[in-house]
């Protein structure tokens, strides 16, 4: 494969214009590449944005046409879907705070932009769990499709009760009360997060957190999250995000001093490090600088590199080489060093690998 396709669609994301020069075979790497990634709809926004989408081949434009089409149908069932969860969770007790990608529609960010979804994130405080459960189960949501281990080790260790799906709609919820598992290396205190959420306009009852805040998460879960089919989706949605948020001067400071704060200086510092290598997106060399405490020794960084620029890229044939395998098992496992000590991941990932394949899981209501 020549070097060129490998790494095609973050060019075409970074410079929209070279598809101007673009062959049919180029096109149609493209699209495989957008596609695996989850990108087909943003990309199409962006190509609108600059004008150039007039420009696409017919035999490609349907691709984009379709894509961005279902995301918009998504964009608004996601709006629909959270007046139905805040009328079901009327009586928590405190605000319902959207989290990732339901959080960018209902602030209508530039992240919302041909943004798709397989779910729906909320964030509610700890002791309002069981409430909010029994609630969201009364109105139609409930838990399946796991096994008994696989519940127990949500209810146990997660920051996150099992996966909701509607009975009717089959819109799936997961009901957060915290940003990173109990037992992960580092513990974000949900309180704080909790603490400067904002209403968004429009949608009453319904918050979203803070655009550091917001950003800070969405490193945290791209960096602490061992399986990343869609990874240069979430680094576009950050980009994105920070973009916007940059507008106001005095933004990258409150970012960095928020950082470390909430014990995510290492997730950010990654996470502005892999925005420049495959989007180039522009961040002031003094955040770089203030963010040097955070950064791992240089050992641990070249390993880094090694793993992440190979694991974010779209996962698609045409860009993977012969040490990606290698790179996603290095991913998967990191993350869950980074989630569980030892003592408890030895444990279960023996019984993901070898009792759980042969366990039979009742299916989702």
């Amino acid at each position: 494969m020549k070097p060129l396709s490998r790494n095609l669609l973050s060019r075409t994301l970074r410079s929209p214009e070279i598809t101007a020069r673009f062959s049919m075979s180029e096109w149609d790497m493209l699209v495989r590449q957008a596609r695996a990634a989850g990108l087909l709809a943003r990309l199409a926004h962006r190509f609108r944005r600059h004008g150039l989408a007039a420009a696409i081949p017919e035999m490609a434009r349907w691709h984009f046409d379709a894509a961005e089409t279902l995301a918009d149908k998504q964009r608004m069932a996601v709006r629909w879907e959270l007046q139905q969860l805040r009328a079901a969770l009327v009586d928590l007790g405190s605000p319902l705070i959207v989290l990732k990608g339901a959080a960018y529609v209902a602030g209508n960010l530039p992240a919302a932009a041909g943004r798709m979804f397989n779910d729906i994130d909320i964030l509610v405080p700890r002791e309002r769990l069981p409430q909010a459960e029994s609630a969201l189960m009364l109105a139609g949501w409930h838990a399946g499709g796991l096994s008994e281990y696989d519940k127990r080790y949500y209810r146990r260790w997660m920051h996150e009760i099992p996966p909701l799906q509607h009975v009717q709609r089959a819109t799936v919820i997961d009901v957060h009360h915290a940003i990173l598992p109990d037992t992960a290396r580092y513990h974000p205190d949900p309180a704080k997060l909790r603490s400067r959420a904002v209403a968004v306009e429009g949608l009453p009852g319904i918050h979203v957190l803070a655009a550091e805040d917001r950003i800070l998460h969405s490193a945290a879960h791209l960096f602490h999250d061992g399986e990343l089919p869609h990874g240069l989706r979430d680094l576009t949605d950050l980009d994105l995000l920070l973009r916007d948020a940059a507008a106001d001067p005095d933004f990258w400071p409150r970012l960095t001093a928020r950082a470390d704060e909430l014990q995510l200086g290492r997730s950010l510092f990654y996470a502005l490090r892999y925005l420049r290598h495959f989007l180039d997106t522009p961040i002031p060399a003094g955040v770089t600088a203030a963010l040097d405490a955070a950064a791992p020794n240089r050992a641990t960084l070249a390993l880094m590199d090694s793993i992440f620029t190979r694991v974010l890229a779209p996962d698609h044939a045409s860009c993977a080489g012969a040490f990606t395998p290698t790179a996603r098992l290095a991913a998967f496992v990191r993350a869950h060093w980074l989630r569980m000590p030892v003592h408890l991941l030895v444990p279960h990932l023996f019984h993901k690998a070898f009792v759980s394949p042969y366990q039979r899981v009742p299916k989702a209501a």
